[in-house]
């Protein structure tokens, strides 16, 4: 292995030789290189012997050969940036022969660079476009100088022109050159430098040094880096709550030093505002301009703060935001509101006055005087409006005293008013109910009483009723009615049963006209309020007599119908009183007014009987040929519906006149007797009967003056009355029973109240007045 080295290295030596020659560029043909002889060692009389030849060279026309001499030189001008263009170092390789022996020789010529060329730029101005928004210390490459030479001579530095904004970097590539890149050293702003201009220098290494210029403009590119700057500081303005729709709120105004559209800006509500605020205003994209758009309330809201946004239309958007204070000025456009925030629904009867009943609260959402609120009630209620402590808050409290009896109920109208101009006035209707009290006792419809009932009355059945009312509600208002029994005075309350609900009287057993004609009793009626409370009232029973007593005979005959004689001279004239058959009734009126008949006589032409006195008189005297003895059956009856009679037979036997002077005078003293004391009875009776009548009508009439009640209402009617006083009058002497009977009484007379049965009221149907006649 180290034989086979030996070798090589001989024959590189041997064989290939290596010689160097230098020449500087610019030189003109003919300049000699290089005596190549010389250099290998050979004397001039070998080289003619061996010749020397070029057999390959990198650049065959750039050189030669003197084959005299050996001397290698150049054929023509030598342009070293022609021939090796950007090589640092410019070499030819010349392969030479050498033959006689042959050798082969490398000879290698190097291109000296001399300073021939100035640096140049591959443009005359560099146009460069830097955002703005560009950081200190971005870099920025610029295109190197070129300088056609090599080495020392090629571009050895730059220079740049005087500015605040950049600073010059050299980066070195070795055999690229140095590369000149410009350094931001302070941010840019578009918006106080749009443009800017310097000189890039490149100087060479030469001596003296040349050198090549650029003028750099740097064009800053607008950058969104400003955003919209509104005009004004503070936007606040003051808007009606009345504002119609469209109408102008504010303009706001926003500029933005961008240019472009980074600079153009648009207006919008910012995200704060919610949908409630976007119904009611709007704000114009374009001018700004902030206009109504709904209805406004400043009682809903009295001030609005509006976030407005101004935007740009860069690509990134820068935004600003502002707010617009809107204050809502008041407009009286609210009615005073009036609630009840404490009410009870009813208040009782009995409430002292200054009772509370309601708490009154009016409002008005307005402000200032338009929210100042009065409220006042209605002159002719029994409440008043006392204010509290509190604004606005009324109690609604009695002013007097409450009858619910005389009104149960009151609508009152609550009127509130603001103090705006013009004032708004608002209504409000509470009903408050006055609850009952029992502080009314049951009231009868008539005091006294006075009913009329018929005797023999079916026990058990209903006579008549009483009724009372209570102006009290429900339970206050229910009345019972019951009978005041009074042992010691009033027994015949016992025979008498009242009902409990409906106040219907009945009678426990029937009553006898005969027995009793008058009574009376006191009814109670009480209501079923807690306490309960009660009244009373008369009630005065007039029993009505019935005909349920027939006819008695006194005399001349018993009652039994047995036959009575009466003996009469033959020589008494027409006329002559035969006797007088006296008969009474225990019935009063129609029932007693008795009327005499004859049923049998046996010579009507001699004897006559007075229908209503019941005398017997002759007709005519007596003839030889009437017959001594005469028999007349005489019926009595009274004048009820159903006529009850009796009937006695009289025997008249007409005598000699001697005979009847005895019996006469024996049956004129009798008679005479009998005269006498009936005359005193009778006069009595009537006396008794006229001073009873004379109350009578001073009753009425006082009863009439206290009274308007028409109780002719309460009996029986009769159309064929004619105007005459009826009345019978029975009186007793000793043993026996006689009866005044008078003409015939109207069916429609009525018993008066405190007569005893004797005096009669007669309604008068030819007048429409309270009068009675009698």
């Amino acid at each position: 292995m180290f034989a086979f080295s030996a070798i090589l290295l001989f024959f590189w030596k041997g064989v290939i030789g290596q010689i160097r020659y230098s020449v500087s560029e610019e030189q003109q043909d003919g300049t000699v290189v290089g005596n190549i002889a010389k250099d290998l060692g050979i004397d001039s009389r070998t080289l003619k012997e061996r010749g020397f030849r070029i057999v390959s060279a990198s650049r065959d026309s750039l050189f030669n050969v003197n084959q005299d001499d050996g001397i290698l030189y150049l054929s023509k001008r030598l342009d070293r940036e022609e021939i090796c263009e950007k090589s640092i170092t410019c070499v030819i390789n010349l392969k030479i022969a050498v033959e006689n022996p042959l050798e082969v020789h490398y000879v290698g010529v190097e291109i000296l660079d001399i300073n021939d060329n100035a640096p140049s730029f591959p443009e005359k101005n560099k146009q460069l476009e830097i955002w703005e928004s560009a950081l200190p210390g971005a870099r920025y490459q610029l295109q190197a100088a070129r300088d056609l030479d090599s080495g020392a001579n090629a571009v050895q530095s730059y220079k740049l022109t005087h500015t605040d904004y950049f600073r010059l970097d050299i980066k070195d590539r070795g055999a690229d050159g140095k590369i000149p890149i410009l350094v931001l050293q302070k941010p840019l702003d578009r918006e106080l430098t749009k443009n800017m201009r310097f000189l890039l220098t490149a100087v060479d290494g030469g001596r003296p040094p040349k050198s090549g210029t650029m003028e750099i403009v740097v064009t800053v590119l607008d950058v969104n880096d400003n955003m919209p700057v509104f005009t004004k500081d503070v936007y606040s303005v003051s808007l009606n709550e009345d504002a119609e729709i469209g109408t102008t709120v504010v303009q706001v105004n926003a500029t933005d030093l961008d240019e472009g559209s980074n600079g153009e800006v648009i207006y919008s509500f910012g995200s704060n505002a919610d949908d409630k605020l976007r119904e009611m205003f709007e704000i114009d994209a374009v001018t700004g301009e902030i206009t109504v758009k709904g209805p406004i309330d400043y009682e809903v809201k009295d001030n609005y703060e509006i976030d407005i946004q101004a935007s740009d239309k860069g690509s990134i958007p820068m935004k600003t935001d502002k707010s617009v204070v809107i204050k809502i000025v008041d407009v009286n456009d609210n009615v005073p509101e009036i609630e009840v925030t404490s009410f009870s629904t009813e208040i009782r009867e009995d409430s002292r006055p200054g009772t509370t009943v309601a708490l009154i609260s009016v409002n008005d959402l307005d402000s200032g005087l338009n929210g100042k609120v009065s409220c006042s009630l209605p002159e002719d209620v029994p409440f008043k409006l006392t204010p509290s402590t509190q604004n606005n808050i009324y109690s609604l409290v009695t002013d007097a005293e409450l009858d619910r009896e005389k009104t149960y109920q009151y609508d009152i109208t609550l009127t509130a008013t603001d103090a705006g101009k013009p004032p708004l006035t608002s209504f409000k209707t509470i009903t408050v109910v006055v609850s009952d009290v029992n502080d009314n006792s049951p009231q009868f419809s008539l005091s006294p009483y006075m009913f009329y009932v018929a005797e023999n009355n079916a026990p058990g059945a209903s006579l008549f009723s009483v009724s009372a009312s209570d102006c009290d509600l429900n339970e206050n208002a229910r009345v019972s009615y019951q009978i005041w029994r009074d042992r010691g005075e009033d027994k015949y309350s016992s025979f008498l049963n009242i009902n409990f609900e409906n106040g219907g009287i009945y009678a426990l057993q029937s009553f006898d006209y005969e027995t009793i004609k008058t009574f009376q009793f006191l009814v109670i009626a009480s209501d079923s309020g807690t306490p309960s409370r009660s009244s009373n009232v008369t009630v005065k029973v007039f029993i009505l007599d019935e005909n349920d007593n027939a006819p008695v005979i006194l005399s001349p005959v018993s009652t039994n119908g047995s036959e009575g004689v009466e003996e009469i001279p033959r020589n008494v004239n027409a006329g002559h009183l035969v006797t007088k058959v006296r008969a009474y009734d225990a019935d009063i009126g129609y029932n007693g007014w008795l009327l005499f008949s004859l049923q049998e006589i046996t010579d009507h032409s001699l004897f006559g009987l007075d229908r209503y006195t019941g005398q017997i008189r002759t007709l005519r005297s007596f003839t030889e040929t009437d017959e001594a003895e005469h028999k007349l059956v005489i019926v009595v009856k009274d004048n009820g519906n159903i006529s009850l009679s009796a009937t006695a037979t009289v025997i008249i036997k007409a005598v000699e006149p001697k005979e009847a002077f005895a019996a006469s005078d024996v049956i004129s003293a009798v008679k005479d007797d009998e005269e006498n004391h009936v005359t005193f009875y009778l006069i009595i009776t009537l006396g008794s009967v006229s001073v009873l009548f004379l109350i009578s009508i001073i009753v009425l009439i006082v009863m009439q003056c206290s009274k308007t009640t028409d109780y002719s209402s309460k009996y029986l009617q009769d159309t064929s009355y004619d105007g005459t006083l009826c009345h019978s009058i029975q009186y007793r002497s000793g043993d026996k029973r006689y009866m005044l009977v008078g003409p015939r009484m109207s069916i429609g007379s009525t018993l008066a109240p405190g007569s005893n049965g004797n005096t009669l009221i007669v309604p008068d149907r030819r007048t429409r007045s309270d009068e009675v006649r009698v």
